[in-house]
């Protein structure tokens, strides 16, 4: 048996509020221990690390698309083991509802990405980390009415580094969505529109000059600026090897693009948050290219 395994994800990347997103290598690992032929169509965690108060999102996600689908299939007990920091904005939501997701494939059969990318986005509330999550890569994605979402696929340069502080304090999803103001300048709603193009484009061709100031944001970052230790100054920071700054997803994790002097940059941020009096972990991620991978554990069930 493998191991189903889920990448974590760094949304928003700036400007691309619940557009953009890009699948990192922190992951997510579901281990089935049990298949029970029953026709019963459930899901239990019977494991999980770190643990889990309430139903595993795993759990909610098989439920929600068994509903979606109609499928009786075998009951599945799981052990579920994450790298991804909970409440950090690095996708660990996302990244569960996606294996819960990927565990109905494995007893169900081979099922649509965008059937999939549906039932996470109603349960996440939005696509930009599910996408990632769901195909791997750098993802934007497109919402129509009354259809699935789509996710459309686009190049992440393989030496760009994504240098991660995450304070030790975590952040809701919810409690960050909550500061966000209702509507937005046109002023404003034009800014993250041209960055966000300017971002794609610029990953697309290497033109890293760009970089900079195509993640500036004018929509979410400065409202949640309160609730995230170090966010001012991670933005503000000014260093050659330095290509950009932004928050991660809903924070309290700062992102930093690096392709020279990485481990520099590693420390040069780990300094930063020391010198705050802010306990953080700092993680150089490179991004995770393609679909989720499996891992062989041994003969299994």
């Amino acid at each position: 048996m493998r191991d189903l395994v889920v990448p974590g994800s760094v949304a928003n990347l700036g400007g691309g509020f619940d557009t953009l997103g890009v699948a990192v290598q922190l992951y997510l690992r579901v281990r089935i221990v049990d298949i029970r032929d029953d026709g019963a169509s459930r899901l239990t965690v019977v494991h999980s690390t770190p643990p889990v108060r309430g139903k595993n999102a795993v759990e909610r996600s098989f439920d929600a698309i068994v509903q979606r689908t109609g499928a009786r299939t075998p009951s599945v007990a799981v052990e579920v083991t994450s790298d991804i920091p909970m409440a950090a904005g690095l996708g660990s939501s996302a990244a569960a509802t996606v294996a819960g997701l990927r565990v109905f494939e494995r007893v169900a059969g081979p099922q649509n990405d965008r059937l999939m990318l549906g039932v996470a986005t109603a349960m996440e509330g939005h696509a930009d980390n599910a996408a990632p999550a769901l195909v791997g890569g750098l993802t934007s994605v497109v919402q129509i009415e009354g259809e699935d979402p789509r996710a459309i696929q686009w190049s992440w340069p393989d030496d760009l580094r994504l240098i991660v502080a995450t304070p030790a304090v975590g952040l809701a999803t919810a409690k960050a969505r909550a500061a966000l103001p209702t509507s937005v300048p046109r002023g404003d709603a034009i800014f993250n529109l041209q960055r966000a193009l300017m971002l794609v484009r610029a990953l697309q061709n290497g033109e890293w000059d760009r970089l900079r100031e195509a993640v500036k944001d004018r929509w979410h970052q400065d409202a949640r600026a309160s609730m995230v230790p170090m966010l001012r100054e991670v933005l503000a920071l000014e260093d050659p090897a330095v290509l950009g700054a932004f928050l991660s997803g809903a924070g309290p994790s700062v992102a930093v693009l690096a392709r020279q002097d990485v481990e520099r940059v590693e420390k040069l941020l780990a300094a930063m948050y020391e010198r705050a009096g802010v306990e953080a972990t700092v993680r150089t991620l490179k991004a995770h290219q393609g679909v989720g991978i499996e891992e062989v554990v041994g003969r299994g069930v």
